[in-house]
C-alpha cells in the first residue's frame, strides 16, 4: 500500500485517481510547517503540492520512503531540484493543465482591448454615459501575430481563424507544412511587426527573448497595433510600450504579467488609460486548476506502479555503473546542442548524435538528452530540461536520430552534433581529452581545437593573407580582446573558418562592421552558460 501526503490544498476531483486508487491511501494536511512536514514525511511515498508548500533538503532528507512529488502547476520553484535527484525522487509538473485557460484569458484580453471594455465599465459605474470616447474596432479582418507557436499560442491562432482573423506566427520550430496545415503563414518577428494589427507573444522569457520587442521595434511598427502578453514579464520592454503609446504607435496593450511581480504602486501600466492589466490570472480557473491536479495524480499513479511516466523536471536515476561512464560528458553534451543551435538558422527537422569510441557500447540516452536540452535551450530556455527535452522535441516534430561508431577517428571517445534545418546543415563534434577538459575538435568540415566556454566569435572566411590582422585589429579598436585564436582550413587560399574566444561580449554594430571586412563572409558570436 502506498501512502500520498497532499500538503496544500487541492480539490478532491483535482485527486480523484488518487483516492479511488486500491492501493494507495491520501492523507490530506495542509498548512503544515517544515517542522511538522519532517516529522511525518518519512511515512509517505509521495508528495503532492501546490505553490505554498517549500519542500526542502531537509525534508527530502527525512522522506526515506519518497518516489515523487508531484506539483499540481507550471512552476516547482518551490521545490528543491538538486536535493531530490540526489536523494532519487522523480519531480514531475502539469504543463498542459493551463493550456487552454491561458489561451482564453489571451483571447478575453485582446477582446478587452479592441472594445474598451474596462475603461468603458469604469466610467458607466462611475455615472457617466460615454458612447464616443469608446469607438472600437472588430477583429474580423484584422491580422494576428503570434510570437510562439507552442501549445498556447497554436490554440490562441485557432480562435482567432474562427473571428475572421488572418494569422501570421514566428516560432523557430515550426515548419512550414505544419504552419499550412494550421492555415497560418509563416513570418520573422521583423515581419510580423511591420503587418500586424494585433500582436499576442506566447514564448518563454529567455535571454534571446527578453526585450524581443523594445523601442527598436516599436520604431518600426505598424502604427494602431494593440499589443497583449499573457506569457511571461520582460518579453516587451515595457517603460518603451508606454512611450510607444503615448506616441500613438501602438493604440493600446493588455498584459497579464509584468517583469516585476507585483508591480511597484508607481507602475506606468496602472495608470494608463490605454493598458489593460490583470494580476497573472492566465492559469487563474476552476477546470485549470482541477486539470492540473489530474494531470499530476496520474503520473504520480504511474510512477508509485512502476509505469512509464511523463512530465519529469529532474533526471531520473540511472544505474551507477553507467553513470560513471557517462556523467563526466553531460556538460559537454549540453554545450555542444547549445552550440551548433546557434550557428543554424532556419526551422529544425532533425537532430543527428553519432557516438563514436567506447562511448558507442553503452546506453547514451540520458547524454542525448543533454544535447537535445542544449539545442532547445536557445529558444526555449530553462522551460527545457534533461528529461523534458525528447518530449518537447517530438511535439515540435524534430526528428532525432542516434547513430554509434566505435571508430573514434583519433579520439578515446567523440560526440558527433549535426542540425539539419530547411535551411541548412550545421554540425559540431567534441570529446574529452586528459589535462585540458571539454573540447570542440571539428565545427562543419573544419578541424579546430576549442574549449567551449566564454564568449566566441565564430568567422567563415576566403583564407587570404591580411584577414586575420584586419579582424584582430578592429577588435581591438572596439575594446575587445582577444583570448585566443583557431584558424581551419581545408587548402590553402580556400574556404576557412577563425574561432576566436574573447574576453566580453561583441555588439551587433562590431558584428556588422567584421561582415564588411573583404573576403569575411560571416560572422556570429557565440555565448556559453
Amino acid at each position: 500500500m502506498f501512502k500520498v501526503l497532499v500538503s496544500d490544498p487541492i480539490s478532491d476531483f483535482g485527486i480523484q485517481m488518487l483516492m479511488d486508487a486500491a492501493d494507495v491511501t491520501v492523507d490530506k494536511k495542509p498548512g503544515l510547517t517544515e517542522d511538522e512536514l519532517v516529522e511525518i514525511i518519512g511515512e509517505y511515498d509521495g508528495l503532492l503540492v501546490r505553490s505554498q508548500t517549500k519542500v526542502t533538503p531537509r525534508i527530502m532528507k527525512a522522506g526515506s520512503k519518497l518516489k515523487v512529488i508531484g506539483r499540481a502547476g507550471v512552476g516547482v520553484d518551490n521545490i528543491d531540484l538538486d536535493a531530490a535527484t540526489k536523494n532519487g525522487i522523480i519531480v514531475i509538473n502539469a504543463p498542459d493543465g493551463n493550456t487552454i485557460t491561458t489561451c482564453e484569458h489571451a483571447f478575453a484580453m485582446m477582446m478587452a482591448l479592441a472594445r474598451h471594455i474596462p475603461q468603458a465599465y469604469t466610467k458607466t459605474i462611475q455615472g457617466v454615459w460615454d458612447r464616443k470616447s469608446f469607438v472600437g474596432v472588430e477583429l474580423r479582418n484584422k491580422t494576428l501575430g503570434v510570437l510562439g507557436m507552442g501549445r498556447i499560442g497554436s490554440e490562441v491562432a485557432k480562435r482567432a481563424k474562427a473571428f475572421g482573423m488572418d494569422i501570421i506566427g514566428y516560432d523557430p520550430f515550426m515548419t512550414a507544412e505544419r504552419a499550412e496545415k494550421m492555415g497560418i503563414k509563416l513570418a520573422s518577428v521583423d515581419e510580423i511587426i511591420r503587418q500586424a494589427d494585433f500582436l499576442t507573444v506566447h514564448t518563454p522569457l529567455t535571454a534571446e527573448t527578453k526585450h524581443m520587442i523594445a523601442r527598436p521595434q516599436f520604431e518600426v511598427m505598424k502604427k494602431g497595433m494593440r499589443i497583449v502578453n499573457c506569457a511571461r514579464g520582460g518579453i516587451i520592454d515595457e517603460l518603451a510600450l508606454v512611450e510607444a503609446i503615448d506616441e500613438g504607435i501602438v493604440a493600446g496593450a493588455a498584459f497579464d504579467v509584468f517583469e516585476a511581480e507585483p508591480p511597484e504602486a508607481d507602475h506606468p501600466f496602472l495608470s494608463h488609460p490605454k493598458i489593460i492589466v490583470t494580476p497573472h490570472l492566465g492559469a487563474s480557473t476552476i477546470e485549470a486548476q482541477e486539470n492540473v491536479a489530474i494531470d499530476v495524480s496520474e503520473q504520480v499513479l504511474h510512477i508509485l506502479r512502476d509505469q512509464p511516466f511523463k512530465n519529469a523536471v529532474n533526471m531520473p536515476p540511472v544505474p551507477a555503473t553507467v553513470m560513471n561512464k557517462i556523467q563526466p560528458y553531460f556538460n559537454l553534451a549540453e554545450k555542444l546542442g547549445y552550440f551548433t543551435a546557434q550557428m543554424s538558422k532556419g526551422p529544425l527537422l532533425e537532430i543527428v548524435v553519432n557516438y563514436s569510441g567506447e562511448l558507442a557500447e553503452v546506453d547514451t540516452q540520458p547524454i542525448t538528452r543533454y544535447i537535445v536540452k542544449g539545442v532547445l535551450r536557445q529558444h526555449l530556455g530553462s522551460d527545457v530540461n534533461v528529461v523534458n527535452s525528447m518530449h518537447l522535441a517530438k511535439v515540435r516534430d524534430i526528428n532525432i536520430l542516434v547513430q554509434q561508431s566505435h571508430v573514434a577517428k583519433g579520439f578515446t571517445n567523440l560526440i558527433s552534433v549535426t542540425l539539419r534545418t530547411n535551411e541548412e546543415e550545421r554540425h559540431v563534434a567534441g570529446t574529452l581529452l586528459n589535462g585540458y577538459g571539454e573540447r570542440i575538435v571539428q565545427i562543419d568540415k573544419y578541424p579546430v581545437d576549442v574549449a567551449p566556454e566564454g564568449h566566441l566569435l565564430l568567422i567563415k572566411h576566403n583564407d587570404k593573407p591580411g584577414l586575420i590582422g584586419s579582424v584582430g585589429t578592429l577588435l581591438g579598436d572596439n575594446g575587445i580582446n582577444i583570448a585566443t585564436m583557431q584558424v581551419g582550413r581545408k587548402i590553402v587560399g580556400g574556404s576557412a573558418i577563425m574561432v576566436l574566444s574573447v574576453d566580453k561580449a561583441v555588439n551587433a554594430d562590431v558584428i556588422q562592421v567584421l561582415k564588411n571586412i573583404p573576403d569575411l563572409n560571416k560572422a556570429k558570436e557565440i555565448v556559453f552558460f
